[in-house]
């Protein structure tokens, strides 16, 4: 019996990378003088916000496949790849913030974390519901 317990925290992991990225629009709002509820003005504010919502964008076809993965897969590949996931997050963050071109590695590592995730995934529901039966 898998506890999961790996995957519950790459999950919460996955959610702090969410809200370190949060605290990062406060601080370029800061650093701009940019103030709420303003969006642009600033280029450097606007990536920032950007690669925020792009990840908040992300989570759902990340975490839906993160534990269907787990639950029918295996727990401590699901895991794995859910490291990678945020490490492709931060990435894509870092390289967007700095520079727009410099966005692809991030977001090639975390799409290819969920490609495994999803196809892996529903490889295995598909077997377990028509090869493996009911």
């Amino acid at each position: 019996m898998q506890t999961h317990a790996l995957v519950a925290i790459v999950t919460l992991l996955a959610l702090l990378t969410y809200f370190w990225m949060g605290l990062q629009v406060a601080r370029a709002r800061s650093k701009c003088g940019i103030q709420a509820p303003a969006m642009t003005g600033d280029p450097v504010l606007e990536r920032t916000i950007r690669a925020h919502y792009n990840t908040l964008e992300w989570l759902p076809l990340f975490l839906v496949p993160l534990w269907l993965f787990a639950i029918y897969w295996n727990d401590m590949v699901a895991a794995a790849v859910g490291v990678v996931w945020i490490i492709g997050r931060i990435v894509y963050q870092r390289g967007y913030v700095a520079e727009p071109g410099k966005r692809e590695l991030g977001f090639m590592i975390q799409s290819l974390a969920v490609a495994v995730l999803l196809f892996g995934a529903l490889g295995r529901l598909i077997y377990v519901a028509v090869v493996a039966g009911p």
